[in-house]
């Protein structure tokens, strides 16, 4: 594991989140790789993928691209469902990940096992642990079990912040204050980052790197969201 080669890496840079839901059309691991090669032609300086059942999009992306893969694994449940047992994170780590993201909050996790064995599990496989964080308290907590990056993926995705939730909301303001309380750590901003404009708030706010996924990798979702503008500009047509 070359830590400071991989932060390096992806620092000031784009990930981008190559994942497809079960029932989704683009939900093959082969698909999945092509659409990573497609990202990094684009500039993704790394990858992020996984998701239930998406073990196979790992060992598929890590071949297919020469950049970091960022990996994960989902269980279908409530709670803690981000890569969450240390089996899950040694095993994303040997499909090839070099940065395990896994939830970093302080609920209870499914086999029982405190985050700082998640991570240092992690760090015998060789891999950087990215946790998944919801709250400033979290990520601190994070920082201090050992997460080599901290990420506001889960803002929004919890009980304690459902609240915070909104389609269009990335937050921004807890990438400024995990900035401000974890000077000098990697801090990587995730959740509804749909604009560019955004991405460029949460660089200006601290963010060491920004993943983007639905906004470039669903074509469901962007689709759905251009067709929307196109019943807003009938239905005034039709008033007027």
């Amino acid at each position: 594991m070359n830590r400071d080669r991989i932060l390096q890496q992806l620092s000031g840079n784009l990930i981008v989140s190559c994942q497809a839901s079960a029932g989704h059309a683009l939900r093959d691991p082969a698909t999945i790789a092509r659409m990573a090669q497609a990202t990094v032609d684009g500039g993704a300086a790394a990858i992020r993928c996984g998701g239930v059942g998406g073990l196979a999009d790992v060992t598929a992306v890590r071949a297919a691209v020469d950049v970091p893969v960022v990996g994960l694994t989902k269980h279908d449940r409530s709670g803690v469902f981000i890569t969450p047992t240390v089996a899950d994170a040694r095993e994303v780590a040997r499909r090839g990940a070099e940065v395990v993201a896994l939830d970093g909050t302080d609920r209870p996790r499914p086999d029982g096992a405190r985050l700082a064995s998640a991570i240092e599990a992690v760090h015998e496989a060789g891999a950087l642990a990215m946790a998944d964080v919801a709250t400033l308290r979290d990520g601190e907590l994070a920082a201090a079990a050992g997460a080599d990056l901290v990420a506001t993926t889960l803002s929004g995705y919890t009980d304690e912040t459902a609240g915070r939730r909104h389609a269009d909301d990335a937050d921004v303001a807890l990438v400024a204050d995990l900035r401000r309380a974890l000077p000098g750590h990697p801090v990587v901003a995730e959740g509804r980052y749909h604009y560019p404009a955004t991405v460029a708030d949460a660089f200006r706010a601290g963010a060491t790197a920004v993943v983007v996924g639905t906004a470039i990798t669903d074509p469901t979702w962007i689709t759905r969201s251009f067709v929307k503008v196109c019943g807003h500009v009938h239905d005034r047509r039709s008033s007027g």
